[in-house]
């Protein structure tokens, strides 16, 4: 690694000030770390956000889970009101990763990092989420601007996440079995608003199908997912799967996706 100084501060607001002035925010490390390492990434200053404790918690505002942007997966996974409101979210977090993983990673370092196969960027996605930061609030389907990209600015930090609360809801995955990562992950919910269906693992960031967003909100079954051709010349193509592979998972992942919110 490179020389850099290391803050560890104990308030949004201090944290805030120590970003604003150039230090680079570590919310879980599991991306920022490892980039340093390989000399990717050389951070002249870095910004502990763990110990900023109104960062993390979960809480319930109607029919909206909020999720602090320092709240582990592990917690996610684990929280009482995420599994009686959102089962589907809590279900996902359980899924990111190894229990390491799990243990280190947060939603907000998810989400900002925006890894074009992440599983949170689906859900945020998929279940129309509001991203509150130090300076506003966006709207999901104006957040997530490509692989790595955001609408956060770079002196800009995620404080939670609200989430609606669905009428149904699921999330289904192929994994890359070393990675852990999402080589195809769809998210599948049925809202008072209409059907929502966000992609991960298929290209150069999380996206919305309008496809099958369409033909859902005409007929919520597997047979109507089944119905819809999935266009493989926008999808990635790599060692682990081509376009055409990966639009077959998205058709499979998405039948069985709303199988299982039926179920």
């Amino acid at each position: 690694m490179y020389t850099f100084t290391f803050e560890r501060p104990t308030a949004q607001a201090d944290a805030l000030k120590l970003v604003q002035a150039g230090g680079k925010a570590l919310a879980g490390g599991q991306t920022l770390l490892a980039s340093m390492k390989l000399r990717l990434a050389a951070p002249e200053q870095l910004v502990d956000l763990g110990g900023v404790k109104e960062l993390a918690g979960v809480r319930k505002e109607g029919n909206h889970i909020v999720i602090g942007a320092m709240t582990r997966h592990a917690d996610v996974a684990a929280n009482a009101d995420v599994k009686a409101t959102i089962p589907v979210l809590a279900a996902l977090a359980d899924g990111i990763g190894d229990k390491q993983v799990r243990a280190m990673g947060t939603m907000g370092g998810s989400v900002a990092n925006n890894d074009p196969s992440a599983d949170y960027p689906a859900a945020v996605l998929g279940l129309g989420a509001t991203v509150h930061t130090t300076q506003r609030q966006i709207p999901a389907d104006d957040f997530f601007q490509g692989m790595f990209a955001t609408a956060l600015e770079e002196t800009e930090l995620i404080t939670a996440i609200s989430f609606p609360a669905p009428k149904r809801a699921a999330y289904m995955k192929f994994r890359q079995p070393a990675s852990l990562f999402a080589l195809i992950g769809v998210f599948v919910a049925q809202t008072d608003a209409g059907v929502r269906v966000a992609v991960t693992g298929g290209g150069n960031g999380v996206f919305r199908h309008q496809g099958l967003e369409e033909a859902l909100g005409r007929s919520f079954t597997p047979e109507a997912a089944a119905a819809v051709k999935i266009d493989s010349s926008e999808l990635s193509s790599d060692l682990h799967g081509s376009a055409a592979y990966r639009a077959n998972l998205i058709s499979v992942m998405a039948q069985r996706a709303v199988a299982k919110a039926l179920a």
